[in-house]
This record gives structure tokens, sequence and C-alpha cells, in this order.
């Protein structure tokens, strides 16, 4: 299915989780967001991880068959770090041991990360006239693989694993971080699955009644 005219999901209130619901199955076809180059920029312009700028930058700069390649990997990071949350949502991540070792290719991706600092003018209204600003150098096809293993990171160190669920929807495939009150949310959204759990059960019941 060609995913460009369905907006990419954003369910899961949380980047690194949003990253690995770029796969899904919306309706009654599944849609991958980063299938490829073009893909990838794309979502991260809807993620919010890269500047239309920037963007547009890397597609003067590189040719299509590069950024395939790098959405390519995308894929894979997303399939690797899919095994590592579900295998361990619904508990607490320990500090050493084996959830640390399973994390390793993260770290070595982000040491690869350009960044640095610099004094930019403050916005109007601010106390002080500068402000420090960290930004990334994009330097090649694998720098948009940063902002996605930013995100994957802030997910494991600021989530609570005991609260990252998946949706019980039959079909469905998507994951989110439950922050509600009581942690009681089931569904990825209403609009989605919770809807579809509601007929689903009315239909059901009616079926009940007109067979007791």
């Amino acid at each position: 299915m060609d995913y460009r005219p369905t907006p990419a999901l954003f369910v899961a209130d949380a980047p690194g989780l949003d990253f690995l619901n770029s796969i899904a199955t919306p309706v009654d076809e599944p849609v991958d967001w980063i299938g490829d180059g073009e893909g990838l920029l794309s979502w991260l312009a809807q993620a919010g991880m890269a500047s239309a700028p920037t963007l547009a930058a890397m597609r003067a700069q590189f040719i299509a068959a590069e950024l395939d390649t790098v959405a390519a990997q995308a894929r894979a990071l997303r399939e690797w770090f899919r095994g590592f949350v579900q295998a361990r949502k619904g508990r607490p991540l320990t500090r050493a041991g084996a959830d640390l070792r399973e994390l390793e290719p993260l770290n070595q991706l982000l040491k690869r990360d350009d960044r640095y600092g610099e004094l930019v003018a403050s916005e109007d209204g601010q106390a002080s006239a500068f402000e420090y600003r960290v930004t990334r150098r994009w330097n090649s096809p694998e720098s948009l693989l940063m902002p996605i293993a930013e995100a994957l990171a802030q997910l494991v160190c600021e989530e609570d694993f005991t609260h990252v669920k998946a949706c019980e929807g039959p079909r469905c495939t998507l994951l989110f971080a439950d922050h509600t009150r009581g942690h009681a949310r089931r569904w990825c959204s209403m609009a989605l699955c919770g809807n579809r759990a509601k007929v689903a059960a009315h239909r059901k019941r009616l079926k009940e009644r007109e067979n007791a």
C-alpha cells in the first residue's frame, strides 16, 4: 500500500515507540512509512525530528539510492528495538546485566552522532540576550538515524517500562506508553481499535440475545 497519502501514526505518547509504530495496519493493509528514503524523510518531518530545511538539504545532497539505504538501516534498527521492547514491556528495566548488554548496538550508533553546541540570539522576551543551543551536523545519510537513536535512548532512560503496552486490538501491532491515571489504557486510540472493540462487543451481545 502506498503510504504517502496516509499520515503517520503518533499515538504512543513516546517518540521512541512512535518510531516502532512507523509500520502498522491502520485499516486493512500494512503500511510502512519508512519503506524507502523518501518515506524516511517524510516520517522524520512528521515526527518533528528534523527541520524542513535540513530535509531539503539532504534531498539535494544525496541521491535516492543513498537515502533508500539508510531507510533500510532504519527498518533494521526498528525491528531490533521492537524485539527489545516486546521482551521487556510490562516490567521495569534492570540497571545492569542483560538489559544493558542488549542495548549495546544503540550505544554504538549514538557514538556516531555529530552534535555541537553554539550560542545564538535568544527569542524576544527572554531575560538573556543569548542561549546555548545544541544542534547536529547532517554530514551523511546515516545522520538521519541520529534523532531516532536519541528518541530510543530517551525511551529507555525516561519511560517506566512497566507501563509500556501493546494495543489489545486483535490485529493491531501498535505500542504505547500508558500515562493515564490508573494506567488503564488498553487501546492505541479510541478512534482506531477502541471503537472497533466497542462495535464488536455490541454485535456479540446482540448475537447472544438472538441465540438465547
